[in-house]
C-alpha cells in the first residue's frame, strides 16, 4: 500500500467511525447517510485511490478543476456532485460530467441546466441550495436562495425537461441568526425539506454537514454529508 493510500484509508476509517457514532446517537441506520468526498484541489490520482477504498460519491466546486479530473476518471463508477456556485457560462461543461448539481439557486440557472441536459441527452439531479443567511428575495453570501424562495424554485426544477428535483442543500452560514449554530441551521433545513416533500415526495435528499459539523447534520436528519479536509487533509492553497 502506498503512503498516500494508507493515509487516505486511515482518514476514511476515522470519518466512517464518526458517521457510525453519529447515526447511533441519533437512532439512525448507517445506511441512511451517504458520504460524499469533496476532492477539490486534489488530483485525479487521489480520486482513483478513493475509488479503490470504496468511495463512490465525489464532489467538486470549480469546473476548471472538475472537468479534466472527471475525464481522467471516466472509467470509474463514480457519482459526481457539483457543489460550488455555478455561472451559466459553465453549465454546458458541468452537465457533461456531473450527475447532481447541489447549488441550484436561481431560475436563470434552472433554464440553462435544462437546455444543457437536453442537449447532452442526460437527466441531471438538482438540489436547491438554501441560504439560511439570506433575506427574502436575496441570495446568500455563499450562494443559495432564501428559504421563502425554495418552493418556487423547486417547482421550476420539477417542470424543467432534463432535470430531476432531488432535494435540498445548505452550507452552515457564517453570518446571521444561525452563525455558529450548525445544529439549529440543519434543523431549520429539515423543516424546509419536510414542507418541500409534502408537494414533491421524491425530493428527499438533504445534503448538509462538512468535516467540522457532520455530527450535527446527521443528528438533524441529513441524508448526505460532504467531507473534504477530514479525508484528504488540509487543502493546498490555490494560486
Amino acid at each position: 500500500m502506498t503512503d498516500r493510500k494508507a493515509e487516505l484509508a486511515a482518514n476514511l476509517a476515522q470519518v466512517e467511525e464518526r458517521i457510525v457514532s453519529a447515526c447511533a446517537a441519533a437512532g439512525r441506520e448507517r445506511e441512511e447517510v451517504t458520504l460524499i468526498v469533496v476532492t477539490k484541489t486534489y488530483p485525479a490520482s487521489d480520486v482513483r485511490i478513493l475509488h479503490q477504498l470504496g468511495v463512490r460519491h465525489v464532489a467538486e466546486n470549480r469546473d476548471q478543476d472538475a472537468a479534466p479530473k472527471a475525464t481522467a476518471c471516466a472509467d470509474l463508477s463514480l457519482t459526481w456532485h457539483f457543489v460550488g456556485q455555478l455561472q451559466t457560462n459553465k453549465v454546458r461543461s458541468v452537465t457533461g460530467y456531473a450527475d447532481v448539481v447541489q447549488s441550484v439557486d436561481r431560475a436563470k440557472l434552472v433554464t440553462a441546466l435544462s437546455v444543457a441536459a437536453l442537449r447532452g441527452e442526460r437527466e441531471l439531479g438538482c438540489l436547491i441550495q438554501v441560504a439560511l443567511d439570506a433575506e427574502s428575495g436575496e441570495r446568500g453570501e455563499r450562494g443559495g436562495v432564501a428559504p421563502g424562495g425554495v418552493e418556487e424554485l423547486a417547482a421550476a426544477v420539477d417542470a424543467a425537461p432534463g432535470l430531476r428535483l432531488d432535494g435540498l442543500m445548505t452550507v452552515a452560514p457564517l453570518a446571521g441568526e444561525y452563525a455558529g449554530r450548525q445544529r439549529a441551521a440543519f434543523d431549520r433545513l429539515m423543516e424546509i425539506s419536510s414542507r418541500l416533500r409534502a408537494g414533491h415526495p421524491a425530493a428527499n435528499m438533504v445534503s448538509a454537514g462538512m468535516s467540522g459539523d457532520l455530527e450535527d447534520a446527521v443528528a438533524a436528519g441529513a441524508t448526505h454529508v460532504r467531507v473534504g479536509t477530514a479525508v484528504l487533509g488540509v487543502r493546498p492553497r490555490l494560486g
